[in-house]
């Protein structure tokens, strides 16, 4: 990938990463583990980020 990126196609590649992060424990807490995954988690080998 290149080193100098357009400001935009970088926004969208940080959004990428703050959506792969996990959930965070005190929301498992909060709703008693009924939510315990974060479903939009994508692995960076198996799929493509698609940002352009």
């Amino acid at each position: 990938m290149a080193a100098r990126k357009h400001t935009g196609r970088k926004n969208r590649l940080i959004k990428k990463v703050k959506q792969n992060s996990s959930i965070p424990a005190w929301i498992i807490v909060r709703t008693g583990r009924k939510v315990r995954r974060n479903p939009k988690q994508r692995a960076w080998r198996r799929t493509d980020v698609n940002v352009g």
